[in-house]
């Protein structure tokens, strides 16, 4: 069977659970509240044939980059989001992509899966489950 091809553009439409999230992830009070109020985009190229995925997040705040290849472990520098680095692995759960992230903060990582127009992202950290909805651009 083959694996759904994530790429796009994606404009955030929902959003569950971030500042607990964020609050587990040691951000402070202020950016908590201004991180939740920002709708971000994501732009994502993903090359099947390779397994080659560059994941764009935009915010009028912040932007954050992410290349990896699925099923090889990388380090990946989240200064952008809470200043630390992680070993992460980004690999296949039958049409779900899932992102492991070993570092300082345990149980840390992230699903990313499509539903029709929609692109679901589960976050993870510590116990606390953080989700957002994404909607494809036409």
């Amino acid at each position: 069977m083959s694996k759904p091809n994530y790429t796009g553009t994606y404009h955030m439409v929902e959003q569950d659970n971030m500042d607990s999230f964020l609050e587990a992830l040691d951000i402070n009070f202020a950016l908590r509240k201004i991180v939740c109020l920002l709708k971000p985009t994501k732009e994502i190229t993903h090359d099947l044939a390779t397994g080659a995925m560059k994941i764009r997040t935009l915010t009028t705040l912040k932007n954050f980059n992410m290349d990896f290849t699925i099923g090889e472990e990388f380090t990946e520098d989240l200064g952008p989001v809470d200043g630390r680095t992680c070993q992460t692995t980004v690999s296949w759960e039958g049409d779900k992509l899932v992102c492991v992230q070993k570092g300082e903060k345990e149980g840390r990582g992230w699903t990313h899966w499509l539903e029709g127009n929609k692109l679901h992202l589960e976050m993870r950290v510590q116990g606390i489950i953080a989700k957002q909805v994404f909607k494809k651009a036409e």
